[in-house]
């Protein structure tokens, strides 16, 4: 430990400064209060159609006045030529009206390619990626999808964020999607 002197040349321990605390309380405001999970399942049903195209899909957390909080998922066709693929995601017609005409496409860590049919699995952790500025509050999240020569689903799941306990929620999709849950952790 490091000693100092005093005005009577006595030397002491250092004590903490008052600067020392404030800057300790300050760090502590600005921590997460904790870190939580979000994980997202989408199955993609297997369809028998004559002329299946795996769906674009969209999935976002919304806000109580329906503006965007976060985009988790964009999947479509990344390798058509002259970004060709980029011209469908306007088929997601909710997202796009709420945030995808503004985005410039690909967006690292969101968007990738169309995914088979089966169930697919999204994880995201509190503080990093899209949940990094998510304030606590009521959301709803959102997941779209719509299909070449098929049709256009869109399913909705309410959650309060940051979790206070282990939630789990899941709705039906009746076409273009299966089951859709989401499971949020403290």
């Amino acid at each position: 430990m490091k000693h100092k002197q005093d005005s009577t040349g006595k030397s002491g321990l250092l004590k903490p400064t008052v600067l020392a605390l404030a800057l300790t309380a300050m760090f502590a405001q600005m921590a997460p209060a904790a870190a939580a999970d979000l994980n997202l399942r989408i199955e993609v049903p297997t369809l028998n159609v004559a002329e299946y195209h795996r769906p674009y899909l969209a999935a976002w957390i919304e806000r109580a006045d329906q503006s965007v909080a976060a985009n988790l998922a964009v999947w479509y066709d990344l390798k058509k030529r002259d970004k060709e693929g980029e011209k469908w995601l306007k088929d997601l017609r909710q997202w796009w009206r709420r945030s995808g005409r503004e985005l410039q496409m690909p967006v690292d860590g969101v968007s990738g390619a169309t995914r088979p049919a089966g169930e697919q699995k999204l994880n995201f952790v509190s503080g990093k990626g899209p949940l990094a500025d998510l304030a606590a509050g009521e959301y709803v999240l959102n997941v779209e999808a719509a299909r070449e020569v098929g049709g256009r689903e869109l399913v909705k799941l309410p959650f309060t964020w940051p979790p206070k306990s282990a939630q789990n929620s899941h709705v039906q999709g009746a076409s273009e999607l299966g089951a859709v849950s989401l499971e949020l952790k403290p």
